[in-house]
């Protein structure tokens, strides 16, 4: 009676085929990206150099580089550039941080108590509704042109974000495992903290990505309305001395800034959510 063997290394080819298509494929979105930046970039430059387009207003890349360099080198008219920028990040940081706990910990608590939610959501929806701007010129008023102002924007930009985020998370928690756990005996904190707050956070972790950019938004902000030093201030010195380069010249430092914190953040997503199954893109 033959023998039939079994061709045990065909997983292992089609696993590393399909390593090899995911490696094509960041490749292919690499080489994209670099292109469309060399076709925008490259088009701006040819643009002014042609006169087609007006570098008072709109600026120009080899000016633009031209200006951070003579930052780094010689410092702003406002002080060192590493300076300005530690000190929007240690605002935008320090707004982040405070948000976000008190979003997760209003969103979870409202979502999980209904007379709680009954009772604050109209006055949450009021205050969200205020212009952060209006909020500003009042923490500037209230708070002084140091950091504390800015910082008190930036977690009013964060609150509303997460809060809504992780309410909305806990709204959405699977109701059969809720019931499953209740017939357990768990307890509210118990279930809570095993079902609950598992199942929305995911809904978290997504407006974290969203709103440490609102941060940065909030302590530049309040930089525009009033500072002493940060990447606002010197965006509103540029701006007053019609520095177009300038004004471009500190939106990429904070668009770097943004970048860095984005790919962090990622890092904790991936790490906190280990369980989540991988998914591929299809070509």
């Amino acid at each position: 009676m033959a023998e039939t063997s079994i061709d045990t290394s065909a997983p292992a080819v089609r696993m590393e085929t399909l390593v090899e298509r995911q490696r094509r494929r960041a490749r292919l979105v690499l080489a994209l990206r670099l292109a469309v930046l060399v076709v925008l970039v490259g088009g701006w430059e040819l643009g002014v150099r042609l006169g087609l387009i007006d570098p008072f207003f709109f600026g120009q890349p080899s000016g633009i580089v031209a200006k951070l360099i003579d930052w780094s080198e010689n410092g702003t008219s406002i002080g060192p550039l590493w300076k300005q920028v530690w000190v929007t990040i240690y605002e935008a940081g320090a707004g982040f941080l405070i948000g976000a706990v008190m979003g997760i910990l209003c969103g979870i608590a409202l979502g999980r108590n209904q007379l709680l939610s009954d009772v604050f959501s109209i006055y949450i929806k009021v205050a969200n509704s205020i212009p952060r701007v209006v909020l500003g010129s009042i923490f500037i008023v209230a708070l002084g042109l140091g950091a504390a102002s800015k910082i008190a924007l930036a977690v009013v930009m964060v609150f509303f974000v997460v809060f809504a985020n992780a309410f909305q998370g806990v709204r959405e928690a699977d109701k059969n495992l809720i019931a499953n756990a209740r017939i357990l005996g768990a307890s509210d904190w118990q279930m809570t903290r095993a079902v609950v707050i598992p199942s929305a956070l995911s809904w978290i972790l997504a407006s974290l990505h969203v709103s440490f950019g609102f941060a940065l938004v909030g302590a530049i902000v309040g930089e525009f309305l009033g500072a002493r030093e940060g990447m606002g201030l010197l965006i509103a010195t540029a701006q007053g001395s019609f520095d177009s380069n300038g004004v471009f010249a500190a939106m990429i430092v904070i668009a770097v800034v943004a970048l860095i914190a984005e790919w962090l953040l990622t890092m904790v997503e991936d790490r906190l959510l280990t369980w989540r199954p991988e998914t591929t893109a299809n070509e």
